[in-house]
């Protein structure tokens, strides 16, 4: 097969979708990888890796494209890689589908066979492709709001774990799930006072017997949650559902009962946003403030630490790359149903349920 990956050019993204190591064990099992010129340059990672590990390096994106059929990267293609899509490629990558219908209409045109890593499920239903970056993003959430929470930030002036004397910031948590739970373990770490809201019970359960009492739980309601937002000084929304676009729990007018100087930290931005006053950022200019309340809704959270998201991504995407190489998209789906619920877009239709649920398509059958 003739894979290739490309230098991602959404604004400050310096991670990479293939590193040398995996360009070497694909180029052993006798594959060709087309690697764009730079595109490791964000991880410290050199042409000339790339090349010693048998990767072949051609220009620009133009170039891979042309030369490779399947495209391996890290975040969803920006227009301008779009329009280098044909019927012939495959794009393994995160997609994001469901609250960026102008992506979804893209991808259709272009023909191209389109597979999310996050909606790939693992053996016990879990998610081993967004697993990974949900880990980072879980503790740089805590870690970002922390620093937001300071003045000079625009923050109400609180040191996230307090002094003696002076009690820590109030922290909650929208979410269990993998990126709640690592939210947690930062924030509790920092000595902060943390509540963790879930609808599930037993999700609940496991906060309560890890963190055995440094953090509260409680089921997620409605009214549960507006009775806490008066004393939260950092919430760090969390909530997934896989493939769809997340629910807005925090509305415009429930800000209000927030104090001025509390943060946002949204952290389901890339599917939507768990806030309705919630909008994509990026690194350069990452908040904005609503009604007093800071909001950070970067949309590659991640993105932030590249050396340590690249390889933590590359370790989980490696064994799905093989696979498609080494046994072609159709049996390796075949082997691995998990593996062909990344399926999103085939055969210009959307083919996710979930995806075309959120943007009112009728989902097909792949």
């Amino acid at each position: 097969m003739r894979i290739g990956t490309v230098t991602e050019i959404k604004p400050l993204e310096r991670r990479v979708g293939l590193v040398p190591a995996v360009v070497a064990t694909l180029t052993a099992h006798g594959h060709e990888v087309f690697v764009q010129s730079g595109a490791g340059a964000g991880v410290g990672l050199s042409d000339a890796d790339y090349a010693a590990a048998g990767g072949k390096i051609v220009p620009d994106a133009a170039a891979v494209f042309a030369a490779a059929d399947t495209i391996v990267k890290v975040k969803e293609p920006q227009a301008q890689e779009i329009a280098l899509l044909t019927p012939r490629h495959t794009l393994f990558t995160y997609l994001h589908l469901a609250p960026d219908p102008e992506q979804t209409k893209g991808l259709m045109a272009s023909g191209a066979t389109c597979i999310a890593y996050e909606t790939i499920l693992g053996r016990k239903g879990d998610l081993p492709l967004l697993t990974p970056m949900s880990q980072v993003a879980g503790r740089m959430a805590a870690q970002v709001g922390a620093a937001y929470l300071l003045a000079p930030a625009g923050g109400r002036g609180l040191l996230m774990g307090g002094v003696p004397g002076v009690p820590p910031a109030k922290v909650l948590i929208l979410g269990a799930g993998v990126s709640g739970f690592n939210a947690a373990e930062i924030a509790v770490g920092m000595r902060a006072d943390v509540t963790i809201m879930d609808i599930l019970p037993e999700r609940l359960a496991a906060m309560d017997s890890h963190f055995e009492g440094r953090a509260r739980t409680v089921l997620s309601s409605r009214g549960a949650l507006l009775e806490l937002l008066p004393t939260a000084d950092l919430i760090i929304g969390c909530v997934l559902i896989t493939g769809a676009s997340a629910p807005k729990l925090i509305r415009r007018e429930d800000l209000k009962l927030m104090r001025k100087g509390s943060v946002l930290v949204d952290v389901a931005i890339d599917q939507g946003g768990c806030f309705e006053t919630s909008h994509p950022t990026a690194h350069d200019e990452p908040t904005y403030v609503v009604d007093g309340v800071v909001h950070y809704c970067v949309a590659n959270m991640p993105g932030a630490a590249p050396l340590t998201s690249t390889y933590a991504l590359g370790a989980a995407t490696t064994p799905y790359v093989l696979a498609l190489a080494d046994k072609g998209m159709e049996r390796a789906f075949a082997e691995d149903p998990g593996f062909a619920a990344g399926l999103n877009v085939a055969g210009g239709r959307v083919v996710h349920p979930a995806v075309a649920a959120s943007q009112d398509l009728p989902p097909v059958a792949a």
